[in-house]
C-alpha cells in the first residue's frame, strides 16, 4: 500500500470517526442537525465560513486556471471572496441572525412574502446541484490521481465519502472538521509550497522560468487580466456570497448577531491567502521541472480529452516524488482533500437544508416536526449524492468557469437582499419573482449562446443586468396598475 494512501485513508476515517459521534447531539432537533443548534463561537463559525470558500475552485480550479495562464490572475477568485465576506460582516450578517431563519429563501420571505421563499429556493436549489457536482469533480479529480483509477469510480469513491460526511453529524460534524481541514489545508499546502520554491530556486527564479516559456512579464499581478475580468471575478465573489445558502449557514448557526458580523469578518484572512499557495503551486508544475507537461508522455495526459488536462495538476505534482517526499506528499493531498470536503459539506449541506426547509417543510408539509425534518434533511443527503454522480461524470467543463453559473444565481439573490433590507421603497414582491425567474432563465440562455459562440459575455454580468430590469420592471407595473384601477378591474372580471 502506498504512502499517500495511507496517510489520506487515516486522514479520512478519523473525519468520519467524528462524523458518527456527532450523530446523537445532531439529532435533538432540526436547529440541532441544520444550524448545530445555533451555538457556534467566532473562531469556529469563521472557520466554516472560509472552509465554504476554500474547496474544490480554491484548490483544482485555481491551479487549472494558473497552470493554463500561467499568471495568478485566478487568484482573484479568493481575494474577490474575501472582500464578499467583509462586507457582508459589516451589512447582512447581523440582520440575518438576528431574523433566526435557516435559509436564505426563508429570510427573503420574511422581507417579501411566502411566494417569494419556493420561487428563491428552486432558483438556489439549481443553483447548489450545479455547485455540488462541480465540487464533486473536483475530489474525483484527486482521487483519479492519486489512485490512478477511472474517472467513473473516482466519482462514486468521492461520492461515498460526501455522503458519509455530511449524514450523520449535521452542521455539528461540518463545523468540527472544518476546523482539522482548515489546520490540514494550510500547513500540507504551506509545506509544499515552501519546498517547491526551494527547487525552482524561489520567486524571481520561477518568474524567468516562465517568461521564457512564454508568460507574461508581470505574471503575479493578479488583476493582470484586464479590468473587465478582475470586476466580473469581485462582483461575483462579492454577490455571490451575500445569498449564497453554503456560506451563510454558518452564520445562521452563530450563537449571536455580533459572533456572526465578527465570524464574517474574521473569514476574510483566512479565505485570502489560500489561492495564493495554490496558484504558485500551479506556476511551479507549468516549469516542467518535475514531470512532462505538454507531450502524450504527460502524467497530465487525458486519452479521452487526447490532450492536457489541467485540472490534474495539483494532485499530480503532489503525489510527484521527484518534486516532494511522499509523506509529505501525502499530507499535502490530504489538504487538498480536506479542502474540497470542507466546501462539499456545506455545499452540499446547503441543497439539503433548502430542500428540507424551504420545499418539504415550506410548501409539501408545512406541519412537520423537528423529527420528521430531520429524518426528510438525512434522506435528502443520500438523494442530493445521487443526483450529482451523473452530473458529475458526464458535464465536463473548467471548474471556476462552471461554478459561476452558481455565482450568477446568487448574486440575484444578493441584489434582492440588500434592497429589501436597504432599499425597500425600490423593490416589490413582484418584481423580486421576476428577478429569480427571469434572470435565472437569462443565466442559462448565456450558457447556452456562449457554447454557440454568438456572444461571450459573463454570467454575473448577465445576472446582474437581467435581476436589476425585472426588479425595475416589476416597480413600473405595479406603478401602472395603481394608476390604472378600471384597467385592474377589467383584467381580474
Amino acid at each position: 500500500m502506498n504512502t499517500y494512501l495511507i496517510i489520506v485513508a487515516v486522514y479520512f476515517g478519523i473525519i468520519t470517526v467524528i462524523s458518527v459521534l456527532t450523530k446523537r447531539l445532531a439529532s435533538k432537533s432540526a436547529a440541532d442537525y441544520l444550524i448545530a443548534g445555533r451555538n457556534l463561537g467566532v473562531l469556529t463559525c469563521a472557520v466554516v465560513v472560509a472552509s465554504e470558500w476554500l474547496g474544490g475552485m480554491s484548490t483544482i480550479g485555481v491551479s487549472e486556471k494558473a497552470f493554463s495562464t500561467a499568471t495568478l490572475k485566478p487568484i482573484l477568485y479568493n481575494i474577490s471572496t474575501a472582500l464578499g465576506m467583509l462586507i457582508i460582516g459589516f451589512t447582512v450578517a447581523r440582520h440575518y441572525r438576528k431574523e433566526q431563519v435557516h435559509t436564505v429563501s426563508e429570510m427573503l420571505a420574511k422581507l417579501f412574502g411566502s411566494e417569494v421563499r419556493m420561487v428563491s429556493a428552486l432558483a438556489f436549489l439549481f443553483a447548489y446541484v450545479v455547485l455540488a457536482f462541480v465540487q464533486m469533480q473536483t475530489a474525483a479529480s484527486v482521487i483519479s490521481a492519486l489512485f490512478e483509477t477511472p474517472w467513473v469510480y473516482s466519482v462514486l469513491i468521492s461520492a461515498v465519502i460526501i455522503t458519509l460526511y455530511t449524514y450523520f453529524g449535521g452542521m455539528h460534524a461540518i463545523a468540527i472538521a472544518g476546523v482539522i481541514h482548515l489546520f490540514v489545508m494550510f500547513a500540507g499546502l504551506g509545506i509544499a509550497v515552501a519546498v517547491g520554491l526551494n527547487e525552482v530556486g524561489g520567486l524571481e527564479s520561477l518568474r524567468q522560468s516562465l517568461v521564457a516559456q512564454g508568460a507574461p512579464e508581470n505574471l503575479y499581478n493578479p488583476f493582470s487580466g484586464g479590468v473587465g475580468y478582475a470586476w466580473s471575478l469581485i462582483l461575483g465573489g462579492v454577490l455571490g456570497g451575500m445569498a449564497g445558502q453554503a456560506s451563510i449557514q454558518p452564520i445562521f448557526a452563530a450563537r449571536s448577531a455580533d459572533i456572526a458580523k465578527k465570524a464574517a469578518i474574521i473569514s476574510a484572512f483566512i479565505i485570502a491567502p489560500f489561492g495564493i499557495l495554490v496558484g504558485l503551486l500551479g506556476l511551479i508544475a507549468k516549469t516542467g521541472l518535475f514531470f512532462d507537461v505538454s507531450s502524450p508522455a504527460s502524467p497530465l495526459f487525458d486519452s479521452t480529452m487526447q490532450a492536457i488536462n489541467p485540472r490534474m495538476v495539483l494532485p499530480t505534482l503532489l503525489s510527484t516524488p521527484e518534486f516532494i517526499h511522499p509523506v509529505l506528499g501525502g499530507i499535502a493531498i490530504a489538504g487538498v482533500l480536506a479542502a474540497i470536503l470542507s466546501t462539499v459539506g456545506p455545499v452540499n449541506f446547503a441543497v439539503v437544508t433548502i430542500a428540507a426547509k424551504d420545499i418539504y417543510q415550506g410548501i409539501i408539509n408545512k406541519k412537520a416536526d423537528d423529527k420528521k425534518i430531520v429524518s426528510t434533511a438525512r434522506k435528502l443527503v443520500l438523494l442530493v449524492n445521487l443526483t450529482t454522480i451523473p452530473l458529475a461524470i458526464w458535464a465536463t467543463g473548467a471548474v471556476l468557469s462552471t461554478a459561476y453559473i452558481s455565482y450568477g444565481i446568487r448574486a440575484i439573490g444578493a441584489i434582492v437582499i440588500i434592497l429589501g433590507l436597504y432599499g425597500s421603497g425600490w423593490i416589490n414582491r413582484r418584481g423580486v419573482i421576476w428577478a429569480f425567474t427571469g434572470g435565472t432563465f437569462a443565466v442559462l440562455a448565456n450558457i447556452v449562446l456562449r457554447i454557440l459562440g454568438v456572444i461571450q459575455i459573463q454570467d454575473t454580468y448577465i445576472a446582474v443586468g437581467s435581476a436589476l430590469f425585472f426588479i425595475i420592471a416589476g416597480q413600473l407595473y405595479e406603478k401602472w396598475k395603481r394608476n390604472n384601477p378600471s384597467q385592474n378591474h377589467n383584467e381580474q372580471s
